[in-house]
Parts: C-alpha cells; structure tokens; sequence
C-alpha cells in the first residue's frame, strides 16, 4: 500500500494559515474512480479514499508509514512568496506611456 504525505494548502475561505500547520497522510488509491451510473456521482471501490491521518512533523507521518511497511511519497511545501505593498499603492497612478 502506498501513501503520501503533505501539508495541505490554505482554502480560498481561510485568512489565516493555522490548519496548515500540520501533515496529513493520505492513502493512494488502488483502483481509479469512476462515474456511477445511477447518479453519476463520482466513486471508488475503496473505503480507504476518505481516510486522512494528522501529525505534527514530517518525520513522525514518515515513521508511522515505515512501522506499517508501507511506501511513501513526501510532497513538500511550495515557499510563500510575500509581496510587500504600501495601502499607498492602490491609489498609485501608473506611469505615462511613452509614444
């Protein structure tokens, strides 16, 4: 069995970065979703897709997959890339264009 391990993204709806601070293990899937004819929802034949573990580190997400045997993959976290902006800023014209 396969997990992976990451640190989930912030949500459009969240200001803050708290829930962001922890890692999640997550279970690959062994078979593909598909549409279900009935209603055309979206399913899989594993229970195991809904299944999402918490740690603190890294470290301890990777040590829990190495108990069980399993094999892991790490997707690490993209950087956050702060732009410094005045509230001056917004009310800046642009500069003329030259012809």
């Amino acid at each position: 069995m396969d997990v992976r391990i990451y640190q989930p993204p912030k949500s459009a709806m969240q200001s803050g970065r708290a829930v962001t601070a922890s890692w999640l293990l997550e279970y690959e899937l062994p078979t593909a979703r598909r549409p279900e004819p009935l209603m055309g929802w979206t399913s899989s034949n594993d229970t195991l897709n809904s299944v999402k573990l918490r740690f603190d580190t890294k470290e301890l997400a990777i040590g829990f997959a190495e108990k069980n045997g399993w094999g892991w993959s790490v997707e690490e976290p993209h950087a956050r890339r702060v732009k410094p902006r005045s509230y001056a800023d917004n009310f800046r014209q642009p500069p003329p264009a030259s012809k």
